[in-house]
């Protein structure tokens, strides 16, 4: 038991008596609120998530043997995943959000499917890159986003004539398993007949209609913005591109440094350009284009380019925490 000696926090002492009423109500699948409120109801948010640096160097060789291993079809998505050590038992990268890095051959798929995730793809490299969302058909580039919300029948692959592929896969099953509203089916065949585009007229879903943001527009429109940040928006919203995903752009200019910040929500990072630095609760990171890092709830962190440019794309949960009336948003003293 945590004690704590203020007004209105648990400080309860322990003895014999106590002991054995604590006891007696284990047996009855009952407990004590004082013997953990100090631990369940912390003064601010406790994170076990911790800040981390995934660098391509490191994990593309493992990448690369993936498909040595195991086949696409066998693997249903053959990925690595990016676990967070202190969010092992969500698989999950950050608080409740799920990353990894998924390698295709050319000629491979995925059979298609469905599930009560959101989830987004942001292509690290190859040529032939596709994805097909409730029968439309999109081609992918490096740099380009793609979005294969909830409930919305997916499935990717590489044509036959381009070249092995990776993309970072970006879902919050964490958070689907954590509410137990997580559903997964399988398409009746095994992949979708690609046909004309979706129907947009009308549209009332409750994420964008906008499945694929391509990297030369959305790079032209952060340069010409002359804003730092540039969020990934749904068009006829102006709001989040999904429900519970969020996603942005950030450029970092030499000479200088993102004022240092916190906020609640968790965010997973992937460096798009260049080369630069973070700090990211106290502990200095260094990366380069294609690492992956993330930040924690509730935990300080700057930014500074090493470059004259780099760009960081980036995804996060701050639409689920603005939905719930969760999100806040900290500054920092220089």
């Amino acid at each position: 038991m945590k004690r704590e000696n203020v007004v209105g926090r648990a400080n309860v002492e322990d003895s014999p008596e106590l002991d054995a009423y604590y006891a007696e109500l284990e047996r009855h699948a009952a407990g004590a609120l004082w013997t953990v409120a100090n631990e369940i109801e912390p003064w601010y948010p406790q994170p076990k998530s911790v800040p981390m640096l995934w660098k391509w160097r490191a994990i593309e060789p493992l990448v690369r043997k993936a498909p040595e291993l195991v086949s696409a079809e066998k693997a249903a998505r053959r990925v690595v995943m990016l676990v967070n050590p202190g969010r092992k038992e969500w698989s999950a990268a950050v608080g409740l959000l799920y990353t990894g890095v998924q390698v295709m051959n050319p000629g491979e798929f995925t059979s298609a499917h469905r599930h009560q995730a959101s989830a987004l793809r942001f292509i690290m490299e190859g040529r032939g890159a596709y994805t097909v969302v409730d029968g439309e058909r999109m081609t992918l580039g490096a740099r380009d986003l793609v979005l294969t919300p909830n409930g919305t029948w997916h499935d990717h692959g590489v044509d036959a004539g381009g070249t092995q592929c990776v993309w970072q896969d970006g879902l919050d099953i964490p958070l689907m398993n954590s509410l137990d509203a997580n559903f997964y089916q399988v398409h009746p065949d095994i992949v979708q007949k690609s046909g004309n585009p979706l129907p947009r007229e009308g549209w009332s879903k409750p994420y964008s209609p906008q499945m694929k943001y391509s990297w030369d527009e959305a790079y032209a429109a952060l340069k010409a913005s002359g804003e730092p940040i540039m969020e990934y928006t749904n068009p006829l919203t102006g709001g989040p591109i999904m429900p519970t995903i969020g996603a942005q752009l950030e450029l970092l200019r030499a000479g200088e440094k993102t004022q240092a910040k916190r906020n609640t929500g968790s965010s997973i990072y992937q460096v798009a350009k260049g080369r630069g630095t973070s700090v990211i609760g106290g502990q200095r990171f260094d990366w380069e284009e294609k690492d992956i890092f993330c930040i924690p709830s509730w935990t300080a962190y700057e930014h500074a380019p090493l470059d004259a440019e780099a760009v960081l794309f980036s995804f996060n949960d701050f639409p689920a925490m603005k939905a719930l009336a969760l999100y806040r948003e900290e500054r920092l003293d220089p």
